[in-house]
């Protein structure tokens, strides 16, 4: 009889990331991949041993209509279809939640207008007024202050949502909703630019908890929906305060033991884990995608998965030119450095910056999935928009299904006795082992009835081997 306290399900949960669909599956031959081609993987995925599918739908933060889906990735009708076939399979749904700023195409912003100017203000020649906007031009910051404005969002963004069936939502930028409306001056700290950093100002403002605790009583509790926060800290995720269920933060400490966090190791803004943390040389790497996903599954928190990652995949080879890079921000980097280098201010610097996008670039979490080894990885029977790793007959899906002593095998059975023994991988309190061994990653759980130690190698020699009564010590 399993006498384990009852928890709340998404703390149990594995969530795998679909946050890239054009790069997952493309089985229409355009080169990109959609909705449709992820409802084609949901038994894939449950099969998998995920409970839980986190599918981009409106292409991130510029959107134009909250109740609909971004047109390349499909339709409302495909996300019905994917909610369905995911509950089918026993699985939930979250989507992602961008409610700080919409589109400046999106009818709330063709309707009304902002108020101030500054540096982070945009001029509209219609009204003759400028509007508010932290990220871009393009994504006009909402007015939170108005409680109509609340309301529109609550109703479009939000029940509209959960009313056909999703589960929850991982919520971005929540800790701009409100901000300090007395636009002081912010203060000089670089004396050679006019304007200067204010992010004390434009976030965590007064209302904010205010906000956050409405939204879950009139909107979340009433759906049993949960959230994922993905920046913020304890006040945010307090169980005592009432705001948000967990945190998806890379600084995950200072929790205090009532709130929530999540265990990842990749997303869609890094390199792949195996070339970042392990060694993702032919003879290290599949042994590597192991101890990474053994260190996963021993740590407590909401699990994540990112696409690609139960397989291995690894960043792009050194070898590919800078062209090979989509990301717009690596482009800037690199034409900068190059720039700078040119000059001789700064001769190192091109290859300091191409070692550094070589390894922490976004385009290598954001190559195509790997699937078969036929033409294109199995991706696309057309031509893909961005370039498949050149190592997909080695690495891949197909490959790996049927093979006991794969990667993908390995995270089947860990995500088995991740849950199986949820009571102390899962809930258990953590100890740090060892803690002086740079090479030796050794740490403890335990619960009220069971004890774990997970030791893990991260040093491409051998370790001694530890002895039984060293083990006990640690236990």
């Amino acid at each position: 009889m399993d006498t384990t306290p009852r928890y709340q399900w998404w703390k149990d949960a594995v969530i795998y990331q679909v946050l890239y669909p054009a790069n997952f599956k493309d089985s229409g031959g355009d080169g990109t991949g959609d909705i449709p081609d992820i409802l084609e993987k949901v038994p894939y995925l449950a099969d998998l041993g995920v409970d839980v599918v986190g599918p981009q739908y409106d292409m991130g933060y510029d959107i134009s209509d909250c109740e609909a889906v971004y047109p390349p990735y499909g339709t409302l009708d495909n996300i019905d279809q994917l909610i369905s076939s995911c509950h089918e399979h026993g699985m939930k749904i979250i989507l992602d939640l961008v409610i700080n700023h919409p589109s400046t195409e999106h009818s709330w912003f063709k309707e009304s207008r902002s108020y101030f100017a500054g540096s982070t203000w945009t001029w509209d020649k219609t009204t003759q007024e400028c509007y508010l906007q932290l990220y871009a031009k393009e994504q006009p910051d909402l007015n939170w202050d108005n409680p109509k404005t609340r309301e529109a969002i609550y109703n479009s963004a939000i029940r509209f949502w959960l009313e056909r069936g999703v589960d929850g939502f991982s919520v971005d930028t929540v800790n701009k909703y409100s901000k300090y409306t007395e636009f002081k001056d912010a203060p000089i700290v670089d004396l050679e630019n006019f304007i200067q950093p204010a992010p004390q100002m434009l976030c965590n403002g007064p209302n904010i908890h205010e906000y956050l605790k409405e939204i879950k009583a009139k909107v979340y509790d009433q759906y049993n929906a949960f959230t994922v926060d993905p920046k913020q800290v304890l006040q945010y995720v307090s169980a005592k305060e009432k705001e948000l269920d967990m945190v998806f933060q890379f600084d995950m400490i200072h929790l205090d033991g009532t709130g929530w966090t999540t265990v990842f190791i990749e997303i869609h803004d890094n390199g792949r884990a195996v070339s970042l943390y392990g060694c993702d040389a032919a003879e290290f790497r599949d042994v590597s995608a192991k101890m990474l996903a053994l260190f996963q599954i021993g740590l407590t928190g909401t699990l994540y998965i990112y696409q690609g990652q139960e397989i291995g995949m690894i960043n792009a080879p050194k070898e590919w030119p800078i062209e090979e890079y989509k990301d717009i921000e690596a482009q800037g980097y690199y034409i900068e450095a190059e720039r700078v280098s040119k000059m001789g201010s700064d001769p190192s610097r091109l290859e300091r910056i191409t070692m550094g996008l070589q390894l922490l670039a976004r385009d290598h979490s954001r190559l195509p999935t790997q699937w078969n080894a036929l033409r294109n990885s199995g991706f696309s029977t057309g031509i893909p928009w961005m370039r498949f790793h050149d190592l997909y007959p080695e690495i891949n899906v197909a490959k790996q299904q049927d093979d006991p002593n794969s990667v993908m095998s390995f995270y089947k059975h860990a995500l088995k006795v991740r849950k199986q023994f949820r009571g102390v991988l899962i809930h258990g309190s953590y100890n740090n082992r060892d803690f002086d061994n740079e090479e030796v990653y050794c740490f403890s759980k335990t619960s009220e009835k069971q004890k774990a130690i997970i030791v893990l190698n991260f040093a491409t020699k051998n370790q001694p081997l530890l002895s039984l009564i060293w083990l006990k010590i640690c236990l």
